[in-house]
């Protein structure tokens, strides 16, 4: 149904990757994420672009997870191009700051967005992680604490 009206014949399934020109968008369409790493400072930096949702979540779980069990307890995962964050992707967030924790490390988080931000307020993780300006600052803030 579109717009309050049914077609005869026409398929449940509106949005299937057939039917693009209706304005709908295919689920690999939507599920947008890039992820990479580098190490600055003795620190791993997670640059993270794009949407972290429940399609996506997995993947940036499995890269911390790696990351983690590569020995790497001092992370930084860079949020500037995140564009869109649910609760699944805050639950890898959190599970990743536990993994860390337990090896005595840090996982603390780059975000200036204001619609990012305001999740982390509301859920009061502002009180749970480092949330830093930029990737220097974050590198800064955790040397300094040493």
């Amino acid at each position: 149904m579109r717009d309050g009206n049914i077609r005869p014949g026409a398929p449940d399934d509106m949005c299937s990757p057939d039917r693009r020109d209706n304005g709908c968008m295919a689920l690999e369409e939507s599920v947008d994420l890039k992820l990479d790493h580098h190490n600055k400072d003795g620190i791993e930096i997670v640059d993270v672009e794009g949407e972290i949702d429940v399609y996506t979540a997995p993947r940036l779980r499995e890269l911390l997870i790696d990351l983690v069990n590569n020995g790497h307890y001092q992370l930084v995962v860079n949020m500037e191009k995140v564009e869109f964050l649910d609760s699944t992707g805050l639950g890898v967030l959190v599970g990743g700051l536990k993994r860390v924790r337990a090896h005595d490390g840090s996982l603390d988080l780059v975000c200036t967005q204001e619609r990012i931000l305001k999740i982390f307020r509301i859920t009061g993780l502002t009180k749970v992680f480092g949330i830093h300006d930029t990737v220097d600052d974050a590198i800064s803030a955790r040397k300094s604490e040493k």
